[in-house]
């Protein structure tokens, strides 16, 4: 599943980058949440953003869900808050 979206930060005791899955892609998921789902509504991806891949999960946020965006990720692909980004989702492991 390819989205698209603008990079945003929550800024916590230290600053967190997402991305947030557009609510069409994030109903789409919670249809097979139950069934991907390892606990606390969290699903396991695996996530490719121009040469980069790597593995996490994404959260569920306000009726949608949110993709987080590592350090070693943002940096190597040079994206930072407010940049529009496209990745590649695979849901599971």
């Amino acid at each position: 599943m390819k989205i698209s979206g603008e990079v945003i930060v929550w800024r916590g005791p230290a600053p967190f980058y997402f991305l947030p899955v557009p609510a069409e892609e994030s109903l789409d998921i919670r249809e097979l949440a139950n069934e991907l789902t390892y606990g606390w509504g969290v699903i396991p991806v695996t996530v490719r953003l121009g040469r980069t891949e790597w593995t996490t999960s994404l959260f569920p946020k306000d009726g949608r869900y949110l993709v987080p965006l590592k350090d070693r990720v943002r940096k190597a692909e040079g994206v930072g808050e407010g940049d529009t980004v496209t990745v590649d989702l695979s849901l599971g492991r």
